[in-house]
């Protein structure tokens, strides 16, 4: 899971900012943002300095890990 819409959301861009600046469709950019895609890790670590922040903040944490 990753937490790109609510990071978009946060500092007030659109999907289709996003899109434009990865290089991307907007289609491919809403798959990621509503978690039905997860962007390689690459396209994380290109996201995350888009959006001025570390790419650990855009994972969000899975309390239902199996030990």
């Amino acid at each position: 899971m990753n937490r790109i819409k609510e990071e978009l959301e946060k500092k007030g861009l659109t999907q289709t900012w996003l899109a434009k600046n990865l290089g991307k469709s907007y289609n491919m950019v809403n798959a990621y943002a509503q978690n039905r895609r997860q962007p390689s890790i690459e396209q994380l670590y290109e996201i995350a300095s888009l959006l001025k922040i570390e790419a650990k903040e855009l994972l969000a944490e899975n309390n239902n890990v199996l030990n």
